[in-house]
């Protein structure tokens, strides 16, 4: 969806693209409460269907479900009240700013229906089931591009509404796919259902969620807060680097997805296979997993490098976008390895529980060497904007290298939840 959404806005311009960028990535800070439920319902989920505890998981879905909403109502009262201001954080041209306030507004409505959906996919994932989730994104998909370009563009008598009508495109398809995940969880038809009786508040099914989850929300927060940081230091070469930069999140955001489909199928089959009491299945589909990502993964970085130049020119026809996109492109492809041993061990500990050594490496990845190296191209040495994007490369070398420790230690095997 974020995919399409920039390409149709990149038709607009840069500005329309940098101020869409600051949205989402908005978005993404204010989505950490519903990483840090799915996380929790994801491991606990798995670990009771493992050991054949049917009611246990359908409680813990229940009890995701309710606090994911309830966390997410609550945590885009601030962008909605403090908007401008914090777009003003991005460092971005009052412009973009001028642009990014109502779509940002629309967009961030989305989060608590975002949340049920995820915390609803991640407890079918958990069970096994990832067809039900993938047949909610494809109809989401669907309904959003038609809004889009209804909306965006005008037609059928509507106004063109630009980023707004972008906004509210995607906002009515995450609703759309709340509602679908809700239907199908509540038919009994399932793989997991609730009932009403799930909903009531469990202190002690809530305070399980919380010790795995949070770790992971804190994980999410930092990462946002680090990517802030990281454009801050983009802003300085112009607006054609931050809308480039956006661009790059997007297409990195489509680069990954074998990478966390392999996690999250890793993240089911370590889970299930503890609980079931069968660490040594759990390791070896560890393994399985990652082996799969890193071929998938390295495949699609060659494909990055040889046609840096046109994948851009599908986003935006201004010229100095294209050239610093072309770059981020390049530095993309050469992380793809990386990139897929990261998050697929990353899905291994998560699956196990083991939710507070992937914050570690974050720090590790992304400020100790990100960040610094960042500063020191941008500050230090004057560097121009391709040393700065080629700063993810150790990023991700640092994070992988820290998980696959972590996944030959076995330690994550002894993780209670």
């Amino acid at each position: 969806m974020g995919l399409v959404d920039t390409l149709m806005v990149g038709r607009l311009g840069a500005d329309a693209v940098a101020a869409v960028g600051v949205g989402a990535q908005i978005l993404g800070s204010v989505s950490i409460v519903t990483t840090a439920v799915a996380t929790g319902t994801m491991a606990l989920v798995a670990r009771h269907v493992g050991a054949g505890e049917a009611g246990l998981a359908r409680r813990v879905t229940g009890q995701s479900i309710v606090a994911a909403f309830a966390a997410a109502a609550v945590a885009i009262v601030p962008v909605l009240v403090w908007t401008a201001s914090v777009i003003r954080l991005f460092g971005v041209v009052p412009a973009v700013v001028e642009r990014s306030v109502p779509f940002t507004r629309i967009l961030v409505l989305s989060i608590p229906s975002g949340a049920v959906l995820f915390t609803i996919g991640s407890a079918l994932r958990a069970t096994g089931d990832t067809r039900t989730p993938l047949a909610i994104g494809l109809v989401m998909n669907v309904v959003n591009v038609v809004l889009n370009y209804v909306l965006i563009f005008g037609a059928l008598g509507i106004p063109a509404l630009g980023i707004r009508g972008s906004a509210l495109a995607s906002t009515t398809a995450f609703t759309l796919g709340a509602a679908i995940g809700l239907a199908i969880v509540w038919s009994g038809r399932a793989r997991i259902s609730v009932a009403r009786g799930d909903l009531r508040p469990d202190r002690r099914i809530l305070g399980r969620l919380a010790r795995i989850g949070i770790p992971s929300g804190v994980e999410q927060l930092a990462m946002q807060i680090g990517f802030l940081l990281y454009l801050v230091f983009a802003s300085a070469y112009g607006t054609p680097a931050v809308a480039s930069y956006f661009i790059g999140v997007r297409i990195l955001a489509l680069s990954f997805l074998p990478g966390l489909g392999f996690a999250a199928a890793a993240a089911t089959l370590v889970g299930q296979n503890l609980g079931a009491g069968s660490p040594r299945r759990a390791e070896e589909a560890g393994r399985a997993a990652t082996w799969m990502a890193v071929r998938l993964m390295t495949a699609a970085g060659v494909l990055f490098l040889a046609f840096a130049t046109p994948i851009a020119r599908l986003f935006v026809d201004d010229a100095a976008v294209v050239a610093d996109t072309r770059w981020f492109i390049y530095m993309l492809g050469l992380c793809q390895p990386l990139m897929a041993v990261d998050y697929t061990f990353g899905g291994i500990l998560r699956g196990a529980g083991d939710t507070r050594f992937p914050l570690l490496t974050l720090f590790a990845g992304l400020y100790g060497f990100r960040l610094a190296f960042a500063w020191v191209v941008t500050h230090g040495l004057g560097l121009s904007l391709p040393w700065l994007w080629s700063a993810m490369i150790g990023d991700y070398a640092v994070r992988s290298t820290m998980k696959a420790w972590r996944y030959r230690s076995r330690a994550w095997q002894r993780v209670r939840v």
